[in-house]
């Protein structure tokens, strides 16, 4: 007895059987493998890369509106304090003395007037005299 293969018989409608040996070698092939691979990666990384970004914006932006945070908590604290001491007899005390010319019995008042220099005030000097409105304007033009 010879050992012989028996090989099935395989009804493909109408199929060549290059095409099926060409998709076949297509799909075994690694460098298709690879390529398919790597396209595969790119789909994967784009989307990732750009929710990392996004992320990265939005941590920087929570970082500022914490900075502000901050800085408005400080600011408060300081109005706060403000209101307190406006509160205080003191403040009421020195707005009395400044505003409103306040002493305590036994106090002396000095007030120091705010006059302006004498020597950087021009002279102006009356003349009676009517001038013509063509000497006022020729002594405009060029009497400098």
């Amino acid at each position: 007895m010879a050992k012989t293969k028996i090989r099935p018989h395989v009804f493909n409608a109408g199929h060549n059987s290059q095409q099926h040996n060409f998709f076949y070698r297509l799909f075994s092939s690694q460098r298709f493998l690879a390529v398919v691979g790597m396209i595969l990666l790119f789909l994967i990384a784009l989307p990732l890369a750009k929710t990392y970004s996004q992320k990265r914006l939005i941590e920087q932006e929570i970082k500022g509106v914490e900075n502000d945070i901050g800085q408005f908590e400080k600011d408060n604290q300081e109005l706060r304090d403000m209101i307190e001491y406006l509160k205080s007899d003191q403040s009421l005390e020195s707005q009395a003395r400044l505003n409103l010319n306040l002493k305590k019995p036994g106090e002396t008042v000095v007030v120091i007037e705010d006059k302006t220099d004498i020597k950087n005030q021009e002279v102006i000097p009356n003349n009676t005299s009517e001038k013509s409105n063509f000497k006022k304007w020729f002594d405009y033009f060029f009497s400098r």
